[in-house]
């Protein structure tokens, strides 16, 4: 007689699933991870921005800084000079008399009369050194530049300077050379300085 064995049926306990995930300590310890990796990219990438913002402005600052020395240059050298452009020149003998006088329009502009001549005005300035102390938020028409330019200001200098030094001192004088500074001042507060001399001619 055979027995057979009975089988008991496979009892099937729970098991456990692992349940995957990340505890308060390692989330905390990841958003610090993350801040200090953040700050340091931050801290690089800035200056980048910086630097390549400041080429953009070095490039409006040239256009500018030119268009203003051209309108200058283009004026006459000293409002004693003969705008249409003759043959003698402020600080000469034009009446060949020996003597340079002020009542005959022959001296030139001295150092602490430069500037604008009675109520001159930019859109009527006719020699260079109408232009000096202008301080000036528009073009040439009276446009604002905010239009195109936004945040740009334009400074402009006139002094005689007869020995080309860069600086005006007692022995310069009225009659040889004027120096003329354009100075350009970005959003970002960065000055950019342009200069040119016209000479009496």
């Amino acid at each position: 007689m055979r027995f057979k064995q009975k089988l008991s049926p496979t009892v099937m306990l729970p098991s456990k699933v692992s349940q995957q995930g990340f505890t308060l300590i390692e989330i905390i310890v990841g958003i610090v991870v993350l801040s200090i990796a953040f700050s340091i990219f931050t801290s690089l990438i800035y200056p980048l921005a910086n630097q390549s913002a400041k080429q953009v402005h070095q490039i409006k600052a040239a256009e500018l800084g030119q268009s203003m020395i051209n309108e200058i240059i283009a004026k006459a050298f000293d409002e004693n000079s003969d705008m249409a452009g003759g043959i003698y020149r402020c600080g000469e003998d034009s009446n060949n008399d020996g003597e340079i006088k002020l009542a005959d329009d022959e001296t030139c502009t001295e150092s602490v009369n430069l500037g604008p001549d009675n109520t001159e005005t930019r859109k009527n300035f006719d020699d260079v050194d109408d232009y000096n102390d202008l301080s000036i938020r528009e073009n040439s028409l009276g446009d604002p530049l905010n239009d195109i330019y936004v945040g740009y200001q334009i400074i402009v200098q006139v002094i005689n300077d007869s020995d080309y030094d860069g600086d005006h001192d007692e022995d310069d004088n009225e009659y040889t050379a004027k120096l003329i500074r354009v100075t350009i001042t970005t959003p970002q507060d960065f000055d950019f300085v342009f200069a040119v001399y016209r000479a009496n001619f």
